[in-house]
């Protein structure tokens, strides 16, 4: 019987994403249009998991994310803390 590993919650940057999304003025769908736009194959569906925090969002979607909120990867990260 193949043994599974049991995922630990990870520290997620959504709330962040959320954050810089509404001040944004932007939509999820339209976030998801400007990744579209930028070759990424991604739908509202996955976008909003980033956001919840359930889905690992890939370094290029972070920086497509940042060029499309203005913003650096300090702002993105404002927060976060690692606790051991």
């Amino acid at each position: 019987m193949p043994q599974k590993l049991k995922q630990v919650q990870d520290i997620s940057i959504g709330d962040n994403l959320r954050k810089l999304r509404n001040n944004a003025d932007l939509t999820q769908e339209q976030v998801v249009a400007q990744l579209q736009l930028r070759n990424f194959s991604i739908s509202r569906s996955i976008y909003s998991q980033i956001e919840s925090g359930t889905y690992n969002i890939r370094i290029s979607e972070l920086i497509a994310l940042a060029e499309i909120f203005h913003t650096d990867y300090n702002t993105m990260f404002n927060g976060l803390t690692y606790n051991k």
